[in-house]
C-alpha cells in the first residue's frame, strides 16, 4: 500500500468518512461502515448517478428488488456453476492470491523494466490460460515457468490454482434442509432481469429502454484488501438495457461514451481514466471493455460495460417456464432482447472521488491537506463561520446556516482562529467557508472564501445560496 493511498485510509477514519465494521470487536476483515461524512458522499454519488441514469433518460425505469431470491435464479444465471475465482496460496507467508491477478502483476514489472517482448510473450500466455478448458492448470503452468515469486514472502514455493465459488449461502426458514438454501446475491442484475415484464408493463415501455438499480451485493471474496476497494458486502449502481437483436453494438457504444463522460463531469481529470477490453468474455458476453482509474495502488476497474447478449433472458425463460419474449407492436415481431449493462461499483467509486480529491499544498510555509471534491459531491457544501463568539456574530451566523441548510448540509464552527477553521473546512473538502465579521453588522456583508483557490470575496448576505449555487455549475477540475 502506498504512502499516499494510507494517508487517504486514516483521514477517512479521522475524519468520519469510512470506519473498520465492528471495530471495537478486532474489525471483521473487508467489511466497512460509512461514517457521518462518508455516508453524505456515497449518497451524493448516489443521486448524481440516479440523476444521470433515470432522470435524464424518459425510457429508463427504476426498481429495487430484494437481495434473497428464488435459488433457481442463479442457476438460469450460471452463478451456481460459473461463479469462480483462481486461487493460488503462499506455502510460507500463507496468503493467498487470485492466480490471474499474479500473472498480471508480474506482466506489469517486466515492462517497467523495458522487456516489452517478453510481457507480450507472457500475456498472450495469459490469455490463452484465461480461455484454456482446464483454466486452473493453465494459470498455474505460467506460474511455473515464469518462476513468479510471492509479492509478500519474496519465495516461490506455491499451492496448486483451485477455482473457488464467491456466492454466500444460508439457510431460508426454521429447517436447514438442503431445499432451504437461499444466496446472498453476487450481483443486483438478475433482480432487473426476472422484473423484466413487470417493468416494462407498469412503467409502459418500449424496446429500447432500460431498468436502473442501486443496492447491495456479497461475494465471499478470498483475497479481499485494498480498504474499501474489494469488500464482501458493497454496493451497486447498475442499468440493463434492452434493446433488439442486432442494435446492441450501437447501444453498446453509446452508453460506453455516456458512463465515461459521467466520471469526468464528477470532476476526474481525463489523465487519470483509461479504457480496459476484457481478454476474457464472461459466458453472457460478446463484448466487454471495464473504465480504469489510476489509483495510488496502480490501474483499477470502477465500472464495467458489457453486451450480456440474450443469455439472461433466456436462461430464466427455460429454467421458470415464464415467457421472456417482448412483442413489437410496429413490426409484429417476437423476439427475447438483447441487453447492455452498465455496472458501476458504488464504493469503488466513492474511493476513486477520495483518491482524485486528496491533495497535499504548500501555503505559507506550511502544508494544507485538501480534498478537491466537485462541489456537488462534496459532503458539506458550506463552512459557516462568526469572526467572534459576541456581538451578535454567531446569531447571524446561525440564521445564515438555518437558510443554507434548506438546500445542502452545512457545518457551523466557531472555535479557534479562522485560519484553523479554513483548514478543518478544507481536509473534509468543504468548497465554501462564509464568515461573518464586523462589517456583516455594518452593512450586512459577508466574506465568502473558495476552497480550491483560497480567494476570498464579499457578498450580501441575503445572497450567499444564490452565489454558491452559481459556483457549484460553473466548477470545473484543476489539475
Amino acid at each position: 500500500m502506498t504512502d499516499v493511498f494510507e494517508k487517504i485510509v486514516s483521514l477517512s477514519k479521522r475524519r468520519g468518512f469510512i470506519f473498520q465494521s465492528s471495530e471495537v470487536y478486532g474489525g471483521l476483515a473487508a467489511t466497512y461502515d460509512y461514517g457521518p461524512l462518508g455516508v453524505e458522499l456515497k449518497r451524493n454519488v448516489m443521486q448524481r448517478w440516479w440523476n444521470a441514469m433515470v432522470y435524464r433518460h424518459d425510457n429508463v425505469a427504476g426498481l429495487d428488488a430484494a437481495i434473497l431470491m428464488h435459488p433457481t435464479v442463479w442457476k438460469a444465471s450460471g452463478h451456481v456453476d460459473a461463479f469462480n475465482d483462481p486461487m493460488i496460496d503462499d506455502k510460507v507467508s500463507k496468503v493467498r492470491y487470485r492466480a490471474d491477478q499474479l500473472i498480471e502483476g508480474y506482466i506489469d514489472r517486466l515492462r517497467k523494466k523495458g522487456k516489452d517482448g517478453e510481457a507480450d510473450r507472457v500475456y498472450q500466455a495469459l490469455v490463452d490460460a484465461l480461455n484454456a478448458e482446464d483454466q486452473a492448470k493453465a494459470l498455474y503452468d505460467i506460474i511455473m515457468s515464469e518462476e513468479i515469486k510471492s509479492p509478500d514472502s519474496g519465495m516461490f514455493d506455491w499451492t496448486e490454482v483451485r477455482q473457488f465459488n464467491l456466492m454466500f449461502a444460508t439457510k431460508l426458514g426454521a429447517l436447514a434442509g438442503a431445499d432451504s438454501t437461499v444466496y446472498l446475491r453476487p450481483e443486483t442484475a438478475q433482480g432487473i432481469f426476472v422484473n423484466f415484464h413487470n417493468v416494462r408493463e407498469t412503467a409502459r415501455m418500449a424496446v429500447p429502454f432500460g431498468i436502473a438499480q442501486i443496492g447491495k451485493a456479497f461475494r465471499n471474496e478470498i483475497v479481499a484488501r485494498q480498504f474499501i476497494f474489494r469488500m464482501r458486502e458493497f454496493e451497486q449502481m447498475e442499468m440493463q438495457y434492452f434493446v433488439k437483436p442486432g442494435a446492441q453494438k450501437e447501444a453498446f457504444e453509446e452508453w460506453r461514451a455516456k458512463r465515461m463522460q459521467w466520471h469526468l463531469d464528477n470532476g476526474i481529470r481525463p489523465s487519470k481514466l483509461r479504457w480496459h477490453e476484457h481478454e476474457k468474455l464472461a459466458h453472457y458476453a460478446d463484448a466487454a471493455f471495464d473504465v480504469q482509474y489510476e489509483f495510488p495502488i496502480g490501474w483499477q476497474e470502477v465500472e464495467g460495460i458489457h453486451s450480456r447478449t440474450d443469455f439472461d433472458l433466456k436462461g430464466h425463460q427455460e429454467h421458470s417456464g415464464k415467457n421472456m419474449q417482448y412483442f413489437d407492436p410496429q413490426t409484429n415481431d417476437r423476439y427475447i432482447p438483447y441487453v447492455v449493462e452498465t455496472s458501476a461499483g458504488l464504493d469503488r467509486t466513492v474511493l476513486m472521488l477520495l483518491c482524485e480529491a486528496y491533495r497535499e499544498e504548500e501555503v505559507e510555509g506550511e502544508t494544507r491537506v485538501v480534498l478537491k471534491f466537485h462541489p456537488s459531491i462534496a459532503p458539506v457544501k458550506a463552512g459557516i463561520f462568526p469572526l467572534v463568539k459576541k456581538d451578535g456574530m454567531p446569531e447571524v451566523a446561525h440564521a445564515i446556516e438555518a437558510d443554507l441548510r434548506q438546500h445542502f448540509l452545512t457545518e457551523y464552527d466557531e472555535k479557534g482562529a479562522v485560519g484553523r477553521r479554513y483548514r478543518r473546512m478544507d481536509e473534509v473538502g468543504t468548497p465554501y467557508c462564509v464568515t461573518v465579521d464586523g462589517e456583516t453588522l455594518e452593512n450586512g456583508t459577508v466574506t465568502v472564501r473558495e476552497r480550491d483557490s483560497m480567494q476570498q470575496v464579499r457578498i450580501d448576505k441575503s445572497q450567499v445560496a444564490t452565489w454558491i449555487f452559481d459556483r457549484m455549475r460553473a466548477w470545473t477540475p484543476g489539475e
